[in-house]
């Protein structure tokens, strides 16, 4: 189950999916506010969001209760990820074979960033100093007017999230990192490494920020190497 960053929808990992070994089945999830859930309201607060996800996919894993699954999450997407296999954790319900935590260092990694104060064209400069987006689209009042309430909203969230702290995961980690990205080093991804009492990897890629849309290939190698680790581990 992949994650999307912030203001992205679930066809940011359409060409991942269609990278990674066809025996896989990847489900991207669709956050409301976008694409075909336009019409619904955002989350504005990311233990709601979490809530929601890990409530479908508890139902998914009473459905095959022996069906092993893994989290794959970029930016705002990592914490998603890890806050969904947290609870799922404390509901004592099967954790993923593997978390790949992309794009971002572990919860207590970074300073607070204020984004729930930002306005839109705050909002927009870091979207801009990120990349990944067409830029010419941010300069199309159209585009804008419907990419806006999505953006305000996962910002918000990023805004107002605090680690509640806790025990270390016992999910094996690979934290995946581009080595320019300008909002995220490559020591403060590997601090993934705390919140995990399993194997942990760290993997480096070429790029920035959004090095995944440009080395899809080799992403999809190193979650095939984690997921090819966890099933020997077990």
């Amino acid at each position: 189950m992949c994650f999307p960053h912030a203001g992205g929808s679930a066809t940011a990992y359409t060409h991942l999916a269609r990278t990674l070994p066809a025996d896989l089945d990847v489900v991207a999830v669709q956050y409301p506010g976008r694409q075909d859930r336009y019409r619904e309201e955002s989350f504005t607060s990311l233990p709601l969001l979490v809530e929601a996800v890990a409530e479908e996919l508890a139902r998914e894993i009473a459905a095959d209760s022996g069906r092993p699954y893994a989290l794959f999450g970029h930016s705002m997407g990592s914490l998603v990820a890890y806050e969904t296999a947290r609870l799922l954790a404390e509901r004592g319900l099967p954790g993923p074979q593997r978390l790949f935590l992309s794009g971002r260092g572990g919860p207590t990694a970074h300073p607070h960033a204020p984004y729930h104060h930002f306005d839109d064209a705050q909002v927009l400069a870091e979207v801009r100093r990120l990349g990944g987006t067409d830029q010419s689209m941010l300069d199309n009042p159209d585009v804008l007017e419907m990419v806006l309430p999505a953006l305000r909203a996962d910002y918000r969230a990023l805004g107002t999230y605090s680690w509640s702290g806790g025990e270390p995961l016992a999910t094996p980690v690979t934290a995946l990192i581009g080595d320019n990205d300008p909002m995220v080093t490559v020591p403060e991804a590997g601090t993934w490494r705390e919140h995990t009492s399993g194997a942990f990897d760290l993997k480096v890629f070429p790029g920035g920020h959004f090095y995944l849309f440009d080395q899809v290939g080799e992403v999809a190698a190193a979650v095939t190497e984690g997921l090819l680790a966890g099933s020997v581990a077990s």
